[in-house]
């Protein structure tokens, strides 16, 4: 029987997890361009600023932390506050067990809530298990920036996939 997964809110407790998640992939791969490992204090605090500006920060657990997630302005300014970036990771062994697609619908359901338009997933491009994660959920390819990240000595290709989800924004925010 598989393993029941709830995703909640994460909190500052959540950190060191998150930091196990997150240090490993920022160390070893090019799936993000962070060169250097994120304490928990540091995750900590990234997690408090996401969650103040109203925007998700959430972590799927069973016996253990399986993943986590989280979406913020995709740029700074007045102009782009319906337009959010999302980032979701899952513990090494837990990929293809649905994980992040439940982090996906949790964060697309917050998202919506708050008025969001555009959710981007910004990805290398030789990540192909992230393009088609997000492929899966209804994301296209909005765009692709070529040697946008530096890491391991060369640079690498961003890919943006984005998905509209045609919220009514006349009234404006911010």
């Amino acid at each position: 029987m598989a393993e029941a997964v709830r995703v909640r809110d994460a909190t500052a407790a959540d950190a060191p997890a998150i930091a196990a998640i997150w240090n490993p992939i920022i160390r070893d791969t090019v799936i993000t361009f962070w060169l250097h490992a994120r304490s928990p204090e540091e995750i900590a605090r990234l997690m408090t600023e996401r969650q103040a500006a109203g925007w998700a920060f959430l972590v799927a657990e069973g016996a253990e932390l399986l993943g986590f997630a989280s979406y913020f302005q995709f740029r700074g300014g007045p102009g782009y506050v319906h337009c959010m970036e999302l980032t979701i990771y899952v513990a090494p062994g837990m990929q293809g067990r649905g994980i992040g697609g439940q982090l996906m619908r949790a964060l697309e359901a917050r998202a919506r809530a708050a008025g969001v338009r555009v959710m981007l997933g910004a990805t290398t491009a030789t990540n192909a298990a992230s393009i088609a994660f997000h492929r899966r959920h209804g994301y296209a390819e909005m765009g692709r920036i070529p040697d946008a990240g530096w890491k391991f000595g060369a640079f690498h290709e961003l890919v943006l996939m984005g998905k509209r989800f045609g919220n009514d924004t006349s009234a404006g925010a911010g």
